[in-house]
């Protein structure tokens, strides 16, 4: 494998174009048994159809597991947003029509939403009292089986030069309740200070899906609670900021 050319860095993670191949190297330390599900999750989302980088294989290079994927060119949605800002709208349009379109599938073997999130409520660093009360929201929430994507933002997104979008990055995927993966849309636009960008999401998925603003509202403390367990403690901190702001019913 040749890997000279860094095309992206992320936590734990470094992704190298090798001609048509995107080879994702992580860290000697990550989980073996994440990089197998990371695989496993990806090959299953394949199956619904979706237009997604096709999984080649699994192998390890110098010690570290690597997944290798098709390279697809393009630009991903949060370049061209940054390149075009007048069309910026546009894009978070075609943002919510996709992920629409990722919540119409089904794939009954991908894990349950419910349960990882249930798992990430009790590691974090929450009291007993609001770790129950959220435990016992997520319990009354309703039960379904979409497919969500669990970091479903513009950067994973790449359209190639013909126009055509795809989705990268199936880590998280789960088998859900398709408003949770729209809370955690929203509050990945609040991370990156784009508020005004949040905002329009929100409003533009609830009149494109016709779902109610409350509805996704009332999942934001469970999502921010499930994701503050891991990433960087600026981003904990701010996560669980909106844990404490809850009322509880």
């Amino acid at each position: 494998m040749n890997l000279d050319r860094i095309i992206a860095v992320r936590t734990s993670k470094t992704v190298y174009r090798d001609g048509d191949k995107a080879v994702k190297v992580f860290d000697s330390d990550y989980s073996k048994a994440d990089v197998l599900n990371e695989a496993l999750n990806q090959a299953r989302v394949e199956e619904t159809g979706l237009n997604i980088p096709k999984i080649l294989e699994v192998t390890k290079t110098d010690g570290k597991w690597a997944i290798v994927s098709e390279y697809i060119p393009g630009k991903t949605m949060a370049q061209l947003m940054e390149e075009h800002p007048d069309k910026k709208n546009e894009y978070i349009e075609q943002l919510v029509d996709l992920q629409m379109l990722v919540h119409s599938k089904k794939s009954p073997l991908l894990n349950r939403l419910k349960d990882k999130m249930n798992r990430k409520i009790s590691e974090a660093k929450l009291d007993a009292t609001t770790r129950y009360e959220l435990h016992t929201r997520l319990e009354a929430m309703p039960k379904h089986s979409k497919v969500c994507h669990g970091d479903f933002n513009p950067s994973n997104i790449i359209i190639t030069p013909e126009g055509t979008p795809y989705i990268l990055d199936w880590s998280h995927a789960t088998q859900g309740n398709a408003s949770a993966d729209v809370a955690r849309t929203y509050l990945l636009f609040w991370l990156s200070g784009d508020i005004e960008g949040a905002e329009y999401y929100l409003n533009t998925f609830c009149k494109k899906s016709d779902t109610a603003k409350q509805y996704i509202q009332k999942w934001l403390p469970i999502v921010a609670a499930s994701q503050s367990v891991k990433g960087r403690p600026e981003e904990r901190e701010f996560l669980l900021s909106w844990v404490n702001v809850v009322d509880y019913e």
